[in-house]
């Protein structure tokens, strides 16, 4: 199977699914935080690995603990996998922290604050040349 095959696509979408699925509701360790996403699942086109890129909404601390309490469930997570999906083989999952949301989150409120400064200096700007088109 070539990696950008349609039946590679499928099996990534699915094993997006049921992981995204399996977090949510199957796993009960305390250190993985309820506000847990699964970004992105890749799996290789031998189906014998698969990394998926998991987000985390929290401090570094809760991150770090969320992507720690999924590798010591890996197996656990394996196990649900193979009963939920019919494939040759069950990939052996690497859980990435994918820090892109956190990143498109600061870039906004970052590019807010400029567009609210701009706009502030606009106003003083047009404040003062409007005084002066009353005097003329």
């Amino acid at each position: 199977m070539r990696k950008n095959s349609i039946k590679n696509t499928r099996v990534n979408g699915e094993v997006h699914r049921v992981l995204a699925e399996i977090i949510r509701s199957e796993i009960k360790d305390p250190r993985i935080n309820p506000m847990t996403s699964v970004v992105a699942v890749e799996v290789a086109p031998d189906l014998k690995t698969c990394k998926a890129w998991i987000s985390v909404l929290g401090d570094e601390d809760s991150q770090n603990d969320t992507i720690a309490g999924l590798k010591s469930a890996e197996g656990y997570i394996r196990n649900l996998l193979a009963k939920k999906i019919n494939l040759r083989n069950t990939p052996e999952i690497k859980f990435i922290l994918d820090q892109s949301i956190a990143y498109g989150v600061s870039m906004s409120k970052k590019i807010d604050e400029i567009n609210r400064a701009d706009d502030e200096r606009h106003v003083d700007d047009s404040g003062s040349d409007g005084d002066m088109c009353e005097l003329l």
